[in-house]
């Protein structure tokens, strides 16, 4: 899945992990994969006796076949270019899952908005070329209230709409890397793919899975960074997203993040620097983080406390809010 360098940071705040490298079962010795897919790179730290490399490629493949609106050839791309289309397990999943989280966020989450994320130089091409009135014609051809899924045919009401799923695609990457493992035995295990994580089990020095999530310092020299928290996890999925880091400069010299506003087709004015949230999967903490993007503070704060999520805001100005779930994850 071809997700351009600038895209593939839609929602990924570096979350970094800290590694051990050494370990504690000789028998089973905890190995380390990595490369470059979709335009990013992945990293996979898990225990066990083979090295799976024949396996991790083909799966993370699939996910591209299915999803990547950047291959004209994918199941995704197939469906953008109809009013209707059969889904494999993949997209089907993801369908799902989004109008899922599209309801709990109130509309916020949206994977509908591909013409207005082009438009506004985010998605294909790179290169802002958004107006009032296009934007407000481009509006009326998205929303997931217009798609709906039977017996597993994906139908549109509008042959116009189409579907970028980039805000999830990674997470989703993750989970699937995660069940290739578990199935092959593996129940210790860290797969990030362009800064989202799933973890499972412990590390080599057999204890959980340490995450750094990052904090953005401005000072003379622009945005730099160092760690805000160290949370420690397993068995979930962990994803931030922010906006600092991938914007356009308007004309009027004002800048603008790539997070759009699914009712106004415009750059979403947020009051947050970055959302991480820990979920049961990593596509579910990306579609989150993306939606607490969208929405600002305090909607967000209703949402996660709603669904006792896990997750720390980073507010514009750089003070932070934790939800309870959260803090019990912090290193102590």
């Amino acid at each position: 899945m071809r997700i351009p360098i600038k895209y593939t940071i839609i929602k990924t705040l570096a979350a970094t992990f800290l590694l051990a490298s050494a370990s504690c079962r000789p028998s089973a010795p905890y190995r380390h994969a990595e490369g470059a897919i979709w335009n990013t790179v992945y990293h996979m730290t898990f225990d066990g006796d083979e090295s799976l490399a024949d396996s991790i490629r083909p799966v993370l493949e699939r996910v591209g076949r299915s999803l990547s609106v950047f291959d004209p050839e994918s199941l995704v791309s197939r469906l953008n270019a109809s009013d209707s289309c059969k889904a494999d397990s993949m997209l089907k999943d993801i369908y799902s899952l989004s109008a899922r989280i599209h309801r709990q966020s109130g509309g916020m989450f949206d994977p509908t908005l591909s013409p207005l994320i082009t438009a506004w130089g985010f998605g294909k091409g790179h290169k802002p070329t958004a107006d009032t009135l296009r934007i407000d014609s481009l509006l009326a051809l998205t929303g997931m209230g217009h798609t709906y899924i039977k017996d597993d045919v994906i139908h549109k009401d509008n042959r116009s709409i189409s579907f970028n799923f980039s805000a999830i695609a990674k997470g989703y990457g993750c989970d699937a890397a995660a069940e290739m493992l578990k199935r092959n035995g593996v129940e210790n295990f860290l797969v990030e793919i362009g800064g989202e994580i799933r973890c499972s089990g412990v590390n080599s020095k057999g204890r959980k899975w340490n995450i750094s999530i990052d904090r953005p310092l401005k000072d003379l020299h622009g945005t730099r960074h160092a760690s805000q928290e160290v949370i420690t996890v397993s068995g979930c999925g962990v994803a931030t997203s922010g906006n600092y880091r991938n914007f356009h400069n308007g004309t009027d010299g004002h800048s603008f993040g790539h997070t759009i506003d699914p009712f106004t087709g415009r750059p979403a004015k947020t009051d947050i620097l970055s959302a991480t949230v820990v979920a049961p999967t990593a596509a579910e903490a990306d579609a989150y983080a993306t939606a607490c993007m969208a929405m600002g503070a305090g909607k967000a704060k209703e949402m996660l406390n709603r669904l006792d999520l896990p997750a720390l805001l980073i507010l514009e100005d750089f003070s932070t809010w934790a939800s309870p779930e959260f803090k019990n994850l912090t290193e102590k």
